[in-house]
């Protein structure tokens, strides 16, 4: 099974008091179902390609409204060809829609009232909700992470993303082909949601991974940087090899101050030592300790001097 199923299969085994049942009941009626008429009236189609979702749409609506429903199993015919689940409710439907906030004066509304999220339990339901009916979220072993819910309205897609903000997920929205995409990038709001869904399970399965990633890229950037600034010190030690090398060639390091002549001594015995393993070097010799500073400059002086006599002998 994939990621999101796992985290589908957690949601769909929560215990969720009467308020929230109503609020998740109300994504997941949303963002399956369809409806219809026939001789007796309206009924009300629930489709899902997700058994645990279809389940929990079965049961929520059982313990709530006791409607007389009818489930089938259908097959798709493309590509995966996996089962479509469909719920159908035959009685009793504008009452559920319309106790839902879905249904008002013969309409369908676009989202359901503020009021069945107005508590803060309802609305972690309802996100868990309609991360089950339309949510889908990249496994933590993946190299990018992205968490999504998809509807058909973008004032829908405004909803859920006014939901998420409340909970400081900094939710943003797209138009993908004809849907509308609610998403998450950052790996800790992924985290965050899957804590306020109440998958918890899952959630610790994503950090644990996440961890491991983050770490192990910690190591990587780390090794980089060392690699880095070995290169440096190489190179400015080559430099510094040559500067030496034309003092040299023009009879100039006996005529220099006694403290340049130690660095210069330094140097040559240690070519691809650091700054600081150059200054360690020194007061191990002359009992004096340098700075970094020092040592840099001293070593920059002498490059300094090297150029002179380059220019006054072209």
């Amino acid at each position: 099974m994939s990621f999101a199923t796992d985290v589908k299969a957690e949601i769909g085994q929560l215990f969720l008091k009467p308020c929230c049942q109503k609020a998740q009941l109300a994504a997941l009626i949303q963002l399956c179902s369809s409806i219809g008429l026939n001789n007796k009236g309206l009924y009300l189609n629930v489709r899902s390609e997700n058994a645990t979702t279809a389940k929990r749409i079965w049961t929520l609506l059982k313990e709530v409204y006791d409607p007389v429903m009818e489930l089938s199993v259908l097959r798709k015919m493309k590509l995966k060809k996996n089962n479509i689940y469909v719920v159908q409710v035959k009685n009793n439907v504008r009452e559920i829609l319309e106790d839902l906030t879905l249904y008002n004066n013969g309409l369908i509304r676009e989202h359901p009232m503020k009021s069945i999220v107005r508590k803060d339990c309802c609305a972690r339901a309802y996100l868990a909700g309609a991360f089950m009916a339309s949510g889908s979220v990249n496994s933590p072993q993946k190299s990018n992470y992205h968490l999504e819910i998809a509807t058909l309205r973008s004032t829908h897609a405004e909803y859920i993303q006014e939901l998420m903000q409340r909970f400081d997920l900094p939710a943003r929205t797209i138009q993908r082909r004809n849907q509308y995409v609610v998403y998450l990038k950052a790996s800790e709001k992924i985290s965050d949601f899957l804590r306020l869904s109440g998958a918890y399970e899952s959630l610790m399965s994503f950090e644990d991974v996440r961890i491991q990633r983050d770490y192990i890229n910690s190591l990587t950037r780390l090794d980089n940087c060392e690699l880095a600034n070995e290169v440096k010190t190489l190179e400015a030690g080559k430099k510094q090899l040559e500067s030496i090398r034309i003092m040299e060639e023009n009879n100039r390091v006996n005529h220099l101050d006694y403290k340049l002549q130690e660095v210069i001594h330094l140097r040559k015995e240690n070519p691809e030592a650091s700054l600081m393993e150059l200054c360690e070097l020194y007061e191990t010799n002359t009992g004096t300790p340098i700075s970094k500073s020092g040592m840099k400059h001293r070593l920059a002086k002498l490059n300094e001097m090297a150029e002179k006599l380059l220019k006054n002998n072209e």
